[in-house]
């Protein structure tokens, strides 16, 4: 399962830490650890923190508290501690490219910057933490803004999963007095659909709410469609949550526009270099929790969307094909693709 995969490479990370450090400074450095990183990346490993921005946002916010907390002497020691946060947060979820670009981020400030002051780094790392969601609230509002232009009056429009991103593009279009009408999947196993469901009749949005199952039957009622990202790759690929890629082939057979709503830094920069995007596998327990011994039960948590069933990606440079995904991220973050 995935969770003894990642317990297994948290343990083993823990044992090379101490073997590299020696006992004496681990003593420090796992105490630390234990109230910030440690406690945050197992909230994420158990799904207690669920959404790209949210994991993004809690693995910000404990490596900002690391720094507030160092006793690192020198600037060395302390890139050492970020780097050690870093990994760990790595570990606790395998399909995360947005939180491994915030972190990648604010490592990158603190590795480039002239000081050597351990207090001078701590501010900086408080202070590009800070940036960072500012920019990154920034782009979701962009996006959302840009995508509620794509809906129009009497609409139709499906979705799959939830992502507060599309939640945000709906709510715009209906603040600009635009009246439509949602379909939305429960997304089995773990109902995420409910939550965008709840988040639509809250915002006066006519919902039909559906099993995962019953797309086919609606597709070909709906009028667009549009799903978040948790992953895009170097191909313009789109990993997100499990059944995406099948209400993609249905919009295609219907001959329905496929959007994909997403911020640039979803862009995953290790699939440029050769590298296949992670896809996770969660607990089988959340399918079935009480299946018949010697049953296989699979529980892949995202699936691959192929670019070619792809409309267009919405994403805070505006409407783009999502084969040029490298070109607008080397264009507004090109300090991803130097990592």
């Amino acid at each position: 399962m995935a969770s003894e995969r990642n317990i297994s490479q948290i343990c083993l990370y823990v044992s090379l830490l101490v073997s590299k450090l020696g006992r004496n400074r681990i003593t420090w450095d796992l105490e630390i650890m234990s109230e910030t990183v440690q406690a945050t990346a197992e909230r994420i490993r158990r799904l207690e923190v669920q959404g790209a921005r949210n994991v993004a946002i809690a693995a910000l916010k404990a490596v900002q508290t690391l720094a507030e907390k160092t006793k690192a002497k020198d600037k060395d020691a302390f890139l050492n501690e970020l780097e050690e946060a870093q990994a760990l947060l790595f570990a606790s979820r395998e399909t995360e490219p947005l939180m491994r670009n915030a972190l990648r981020y604010v490592s990158l400030q603190a590795l480039d910057s002239s000081t050597e002051k351990v207090d001078a780094l701590r501010e900086l790392v408080a202070s590009n933490v800070g940036l960072f969601l500012q920019n990154l609230e920034a782009s979701r509002e962009l996006t959302a803004e840009i995508g509620a232009k794509r809906i129009r009056d009497g609409m139709l429009i499906f979705t799959h999963c939830h992502s507060s991103t599309v939640t945000r593009m709906i709510a715009k279009a209906k603040a600009d007095g635009k009246e439509f009408s949602v379909i939305c999947t429960e997304t089995r196993p773990a109902f995420q659909g409910r939550i965008t469901a709840r988040e639509m009749v809250e915002l006066g949005v006519q919902t039909i709410f559906i099993v995962d199952s019953a797309a086919r039957s609606y597709m070909g009622d709906v009028d667009i469609v549009f799903v978040g990202a948790d992953a895009i790759t170097s191909e313009g690929n789109v990993i997100n949550k499990v059944g995406t890629s099948s209400m993609a082939v249905l919009a295609h057979e219907a001959r329905k526009p496929f959007y994909v709503v997403s911020e640039l830094l979803k862009f995953d920069p290790e699939t440029l270099c050769g590298a296949y995007e992670r896809v996770e596998q969660r607990n089988p327990a959340e399918v079935w929790s009480e299946a018949p011994k010697n049953l296989s039960v699979r529980n892949p948590a995202f699936d691959v969307t192929p670019s070619r069933y792809i409309h267009g990606l919405i994403c805070e440079e505006g409407v783009i094909a999502p084969q040029s995904i490298v070109e607008t991220v080397n264009r507004s973050y090109p300090w991803v693709l130097k990592q």
